[in-house]
């Protein structure tokens, strides 16, 4: 299964992952065979790209780290807590992101093998809240690694779904520019910070921790970021974790002003950044759970033989559990086997393979 932008999907090919429109209803369902109408409804919808299945081990399922109701709820009262503020510039509806920052935590301390498979896709207008969410779910994961209790948990929740509050008060044509920012913009778009900090720190229902986390989710570690320039120790802990579960989020999802980031490239990013741009206990926690070869990935092995991912487990990243499908001739297996690369250590993957001319000849040598 792989994610195909909605510009490349051709009549036939068949969906792998449920798609849903900004409101969470679902318009085709995983086994759903893609037509001309279908594709050109999604374009029509903003929707940027949509899970495929590959035909390799079509009956592979890749599950969520929260559920769909719960992931799409989370938006939806988000949304609601957004919108009224644009339109009131009063702070309602704590109570509903409480209760969905209770769900997300109750679903994550449950789940005891947590691991990033799937990169939320949404519809390029509702890229805000989608992204406040998948921020949100991103940063508890880490905390919950790094031991913070429920109490903590639920603040940093708040903190990191709010965390771009203050990009209500940019202009949206600026916020959405498909071209270069000129200065000016870019210097306008980073007064958000201080924005969200604002409206949050003067709303006595909101923990200054919380708050916190608007003024600083992009302050970095080498005193990079901004708005103050904070160094190390200066920077909170809350705004270190939503600060690199935002930029990973942000990489893996489509833009109007550009496509997304492939997981394995943007898991490779996020590992070079320990005590240069985060703080390296913060990187180290947050990729523990997150899979570089996301479930569904064709591989290429270092021995030439090419396989699927089966399974990725917290801590092994890097090294999943591979079926192996192909020799080192790209010929079929007579008899496809399981390869976990945690416990072989002389086996490692080598690249992930994407190119659509590629997988179609392998798909054919399978008789898919």
């Amino acid at each position: 299964m792989r994610k195909v932008p909605v510009d490349r999907l051709k009549p036939g090919m068949k969906v792998g992952h449920s798609v849903n429109n900004a409101n969470g209803q679902v318009l085709l369902t995983p086994g759903s065979v893609l037509n001309v109408k279908f594709i050109k409804r999604l374009s029509l919808l903003g929707i940027p790209a949509v899970y495929i299945d590959d035909g390799f081990l079509s009956d592979l399922q890749v599950e969520d780290v929260v559920t769909e109701s719960t992931r799409y709820h989370a938006i939806e009262l988000t949304k609601k807590v957004f919108r009224d503020f644009r339109y009131t510039r009063s702070l309602t509806g704590l109570d509903k992101i409480e209760k969905a920052a209770d769900l997300i935590i109750k679903e994550l301390l449950e789940n005891n093998t947590l691991m990033v498979n799937l990169a939320d896709i949404r519809s390029l207008d509702e890229y805000t809240f989608g992204h406040s969410v998948n921020t949100c779910i991103l940063a508890l994961i880490t905390a919950i690694h790094m031991g913070y209790n429920e109490k903590k948990l639920k603040m940093l929740a708040i903190g990191a779904i709010l965390h771009d509050l203050g990009k209500i008060l940019v202009p949206q044509e600026i916020l959405n520019k498909p071209g270069k920012l000129t200065d000016e913009e870019y210097e306008l778009i980073k007064t958000h910070s201080e924005f969200g900090h604002r409206l949050l720190a003067a709303d006595k229902n909101f923990d200054s921790v919380s708050s916190m986390v608007a003024l600083q989710h992009h302050e970095r570690y080498n005193g990079s970021g901004y708005p103050q320039g904070l160094i190390g120790d200066q920077i909170h802990q809350f705004s270190s974790i939503v600060g690199i579960a935002d930029v990973y989020d942000a990489l893996t999802a489509d833009r109007v002003y550009r496509k997304s980031v492939s997981a394995h490239e943007a898991f490779e990013m996020m590992a070079g950044t320990g005590d240069y741009l985060f703080d390296y206990e913060v990187v180290k926690a947050f990729l523990y759970h997150v899979a570089a070869y996301p479930v569904g990935s064709l591989v290429k092995l270092n021995n030439g033989q090419t396989g699927v991912v089966l399974k990725n487990k917290p801590g092994l990243p890097l090294r999943p559990l591979v079926r192996v499908l192909f020799n080192d001739r790209d010929e079929p297996m007579a008899n496809p086997y399981g390869l976990d690369l945690g416990e072989h250590l002389s086996f490692s993957i080598v690249s992930i393979i994407e190119d659509e001319c590629v997988l179609e000849v392998y798909k054919q040598k399978l008789g898919t």
